[in-house]
């Protein structure tokens, strides 16, 4: 399977503008809160959160960093992300696609939350490529992803195993629960 393309996401958010109901969700807020108190440094430098959808989990982020670059390919969540990190210090929203317009400049933090396991094999090796790339060593990479069936190319532990499997990352914790599955991973030289 191949990975997601956009025309999924236009169609999404076109029918609802909280697709998965983030903002919400009991299940999400419960997520994110844990995603944030797994950080293990209380600031980080830059972070990049590519797919920051409508912004939840990016307005939790934004206290925790200097800088927050959030992206995601679809305006009508942008607008949305925009409207609700407007007041948050250092942070940028910007139309972004990953693997192909990966930013060129060095983060400290990466989060992949809900997004690797619309890729396919390939791509996702190229988006670890290009966080090995654009870290340098004790920076961060979190990935939290539902475990539950999808009809995406890869499911969330198989996304994990795979950036797992980089000799450029060292996991640092590994949490998994019945819904989903959230691990930090280090750089290293």
């Amino acid at each position: 399977m191949t990975s997601t393309d956009r025309p999924y996401f236009d169609e999404l958010y076109a029918t609802a503008s909280d697709p998965w109901n983030f903002a919400t969700s009991w299940y999400e807020r419960r997520k994110y809160a844990l995603t944030v108190a797994t950080l293990p440094r209380i600031r980080y430098r830059n972070a990049f959160e590519p797919g920051c959808s409508i912004g939840i989990l990016s307005e939790l982020l934004a206290p925790r960093c200097d800088r927050l670059l959030a992206t995601d390919i679809n305006s009508i969540a942008l607008e949305q992300a925009s409207e609700r990190l407007k007041n948050c210090a250092g942070v940028e929203v910007e139309f972004r696609a990953i693997p192909e317009s990966w930013p060129s400049e060095q983060f400290d933090l990466v989060v992949l939350s809900e997004l690797a396991y619309y890729f396919d094999e390939a791509a996702l090796d190229i988006i670890v490529a290009d966080v090995v790339q654009s870290t340098l060593p004790e920076s961060h990479l979190i990935g939290v992803h539902w475990r539950g069936k999808t009809n995406y190319p890869l499911t969330g532990d198989q996304a994990h195993d795979q950036i797992g499997e980089c000799k450029k990352l060292r996991q640092l914790v590994h949490h998994l629960e019945e819904k989903f599955v959230l691990d930090l991973w280090e750089r290293v030289d």
